[in-house]
């Protein structure tokens, strides 16, 4: 089975349909054969993305930094939880179990986790496809900062590229299974 990590918020942000929308990604991923791993809370986009694909029969492995048990609460329905021991351990873990990487609405740590992944693929230490969710346009201003740094030949075209975005669920999870098989 490919596995597609998903970052985003511990939160649930503003706006209704940043749950709505990772609740069905989650789904929409279990309906074409794809597992998902994420960070192991219940909380915010994260519980969202997860229940849309444990509701649909979805395997999910949740990884969640030890640190973090105290303010994030795990999936009592979760089957698979890995426990470790850093945010750095957290990421690294994630990466290693999965096929491809796609950013949902979040703050710094969702920034971080997916700047890494796609650093990480252009440096060739792995090759990840990874993607944003549009969810209600909350990617376009990072979208034109990354067109603008790239305009300005701070990243490659080629670099520019290793990053992917999708407004719809369906779609991304579409693109994924295609590139994925």
């Amino acid at each position: 089975m490919k596995y597609v990590c998903v970052f985003c918020g511990g939160n649930p942000g503003s706006r209704p349909e940043y749950g709505q929308a990772a609740h069905a990604f989650g789904a929409a991923l279990t309906s074409r054969g794809l597992g998902l791993v994420f960070g192991g809370s219940n909380k915010g986009l994260m519980g969202a993305v997860a229940m849309g694909a444990l509701e649909c029969g979805g395997r999910v492995i949740g990884v969640l930094p030890r640190v973090l048990t105290g303010t994030e609460t795990a999936f009592p329905e979760l089957a698979d939880l890995r426990l470790v021991d850093s945010m750095a351990e957290r990421k690294a873990r994630m990466l290693a179990l999965s096929d491809a990487c796609v950013a949902l609405p979040g703050g710094y740590g969702t920034l971080d986790e997916l700047f890494e992944t796609i650093t990480l693929t252009q440096l060739g230490i792995h090759a990840l496809p990874g993607w944003l969710l549009n969810t209600c346009g909350y990617f376009d201003g990072l979208a034109a900062f990354l067109d603008h740094a790239s305009g300005e030949g701070l990243i490659r075209p080629q670099h520019r590229a290793l990053l992917g975005m999708e407004t719809d669920p369906q779609a991304l999870a579409d693109r994924l299974a295609s590139t994925l098989r």
